[in-house]
């Protein structure tokens, strides 16, 4: 596992707790003395992570770090596959599958649709694209950090279905901001308009896990602000490279930049309402 961050830390411990025996780095002290608490072992550096491990999982924030993390390895073995858990450009994905190759190994892009907790929990589904006997060979690995898993097909599908799904959340979590903020303005109760929502055709699985957050301002991260700040714009950029506007994710975009602007970024994403103050 390279990159121990909030995701990382997760599912090293989903694959841990599953029996796997985790190898892991992290350019973070802390990070690598929390994969040791958890029963996982630090390698050296990243690279006798693919010398001792045959599949190795990147968690990083970025197409940028990924890049500059595998430009670190040479050839790697016969064997090695990585799969790489971050969100990024699609069309990065698919030059760094390219890359692996030429070393010798073999890439996935499996992105992640759920946060931390839910990592945590095993609850989320994965979006995986690359061959499909290297997925094949992979489920194991996919089971143990969630139920679901879907082969969206070639390297790069992978990131380009997380950035569909990502729209589709990131719009609900907005959405419940904004309606809980018309609650407070019109001077109803927040708990009774979510658990009216919730009864309701406005229901959606994000006020699960974001609404009590909203209400009570408790903003402990589970993801990023910042992240999905990052993720909306390689949406629109993406969506721009065909011609398409995507109007209420522009709209998604200022308020999460006001979010930032706030001082919100490395809170959780739910802190988009403060957008709203």
């Amino acid at each position: 596992m390279i990159g121990l961050g909030l995701m990382g830390q997760a599912m090293a411990g989903r694959l841990l707790k599953g029996g796997f025996g985790v190898v892991g780095w992290d350019v973070n002290e802390a990070a690598r003395r929390a994969l040791v608490e958890q029963g996982g072992r630090v390698a050296r550096d990243v690279a006798e992570v693919f010398e001792v491990c045959e599949r190795v999982v990147l968690s990083l924030p970025d197409s940028k770090v990924v890049r500059s993390v595998l430009g670190e390895i040479g050839t790697m073995g016969e064997g090695r596959t990585v799969i790489d858990t971050s969100t990024g450009d699609p069309e990065d994905a698919v030059v760094t599958a390219d890359a692996v190759a030429a070393k010798g190994g073999r890439y996935l892009d499996a992105t992640v649709s759920g946060s931390s907790a839910q990592v945590a929990a095993g609850t989320v589904t994965l979006m995986v694209g690359g061959d499909a006997d290297v997925v094949e060979a992979c489920r194991d690995v996919f089971g143990c950090l969630g139920p679901v898993m879907f082969h969206a097909g070639a390297a790069g599908n992978g990131a380009r279905m997380k950035l569909v799904t990502n729209l589709v959340l990131g719009l609900n979590r907005a959405a419940l901001a904004e309606g809980l903020t018309l609650a407070r303005v019109l001077g109803l109760e927040p708990r009774q308009a979510l658990e009216v929502m919730m009864g309701s055709m406005a229901y959606s699985r994000i006020m699960d896990t974001k609404g009590a957050k909203m209400i009570e301002e408790d903003f402990a991260v589970q993801a990023k602000l910042t992240q999905h700040l990052k993720d909306v714009r390689l949406m629109i950029a993406a969506a721009a490279e065909d011609g398409l506007k995507l109007p209420l994710s522009e709209a998604h975009r200022g308020l999460l930049e006001k979010a930032e602007a706030l001082g919100c970024g490395e809170l959780d994403n739910s802190a988009v309402i403060r957008a709203y103050s």
